[in-house]
Parts: C-alpha cells; structure tokens; sequence
C-alpha cells in the first residue's frame, strides 16, 4: 500500500511542475489529491477483481411418495349351519314300526315276510316298510332262528330247509347263513324224516331210501336214516 502512495504521490508531483506557473499546490491539495487517486485505484481494483457466480442451488425434485392400494380384506365364507333332519314320521308309519317290533319278538321273519305281514294288518306298503326298516332286525340272525323253528316241529335235509326259508322270503344268501347256522344233524334230520314217513305209511328199504333223497337228503344221510327204523 506504501509503494502506492509514493506512485501517486510522484505522479502529483509531476503534475503540479507540468502545470507550472499557474499555480503551486499546497502539501494539503497534494495529500487530497493523493487519497482521491488512491480511492479511485481501490474502486476500479475492486470492479476489476473476479466475480465468482453463486451457484443456483438447483432443487432436488421431491419424488411423489408411491400409495399403495390397501386390499379391502376378503371375507371367509361363511358355512351353512347344518339343517337337523325333520322327524316328518307319521303316526302310521310309528305304528307300523311298534307292530314289526311285536312280532319279531315271538317269530322271526324275512324282510320281505314281515312287510307283507304288517300290509295284512292294515298298513299301506310305505307305512310298512318304514317300519320294517327302521324296527333295527338283523335278517341272517332271523333265518337262523327261522331254520330252528321249522326244525322244532319237522325234518329237514340241508337242501329242503334252504328252499323252505327262501319260499318265507329270505334272500338266497340270508337262507344259507341261516340253514349253516341252525346247528342241525343232517344224519339225525334223516333218521327223523324215515321215522316220519314210516308213521303212516309202510316202505321197503330202497323205496324209503329213495324218498329220502328224493326230500334233498344225500345218499349217505337216506341209507343212515332208514337203516336207524330197523329196514
């Protein structure tokens, strides 16, 4: 700064011995002219300095924050309560069902034996059948006990009893299981049956032989029987 002071103090000198005669400055008009210079040069230094540009603070794009749908939330199906049956039973088809349990419990009976029975009673064929369904008879056991009575009063070869039980209405099979399970002697059933027909009728050996199988009973079971009446 010093160094710029002299400068311009020399240029006023300069000046003041140029103007010459006309007038000679004082030490205050040169000093004043000298600040004058001096702020004259900082002001242009000044204007002359670099301008560093401010940045425009470039905005940030905010980014447009991203709904996501929201699912209304599904509704689980809902079950059907369960219907409970209606008792639509009838008061015949009630009656119907006490008359089947009445008489199984002194004679059995084929399903297709008892309906016809309680049809005979009065019932109509639906009312019946209602009853023989529902009056909880186990029919093989009733074929069974079925062959036993037949048993208690007459004899019967295998064969015979079979379709006896199956004329009563059993199935083929229920009248099998029944005949296998009444616990008969077929040899014993034969010796009963010559004893029967010898009972009112007389025979020779071979023809009551031959009646015997004629009856179902096997060649062996006829010669057992009939040799038992002493032929």
């Amino acid at each position: 700064m010093r160094k710029v002071i002299i400068v311009l103090l020399s240029v006023v000198f300069v000046l003041s011995l140029f103007a010459g005669c006309t007038k000679a400055m004082t030490d205050e008009e040169i000093l004043q002219r000298a600040e004058e210079l001096q702020a004259k040069d900082t002001s242009q230094e000044s204007s002359n300095e670099p301008v560093t540009p401010t940045a425009t603070p470039t905005a940030t794009p905010t980014a447009t924050p991203t709904t996501t749908p929201i699912e209304a939330p599904t509704e689980a199906p809902t079950k059907e309560p369960t219907k409970e049956p209606t008792n639509n039973v009838t008061v015949g088809e009630s009656n119907a069902l006490r008359t089947a349990k009445d008489y199984l419990d002194y004679k059995a009976f084929s399903r297709k034996g008892l309906i016809e029975q309680l049809e005979y009673e009065g019932y109509s064929t639906k009312e019946a059948t209602y009853g023989v369904d529902n009056c909880g008879a186990d029919w093989m056991e009733q074929a069974a006990k079925c062959a036993k009575d037949y048993l208690d009063y007459k004899a019967f070869p295998r064969k015979g009893l079979i379709e006896q039980l199956e004329y009563e209405g059993y199935s083929t099979k229920e009248a099998t299981y029944g005949v296998d399970n009444c616990g008969a002697d077929w040899m014993e059933q034969a010796a009963k049956c010559a004893k029967d027909y010898l009972d009112y009728k007389a025979f020779s050996r071979k023809g009551l032989i031959e009646q015997l199988e004629y009856e179902g009973f096997t060649k062996e079971q006829a010669e057992y029987g009939v040799s038992t009446t002493g032929l």
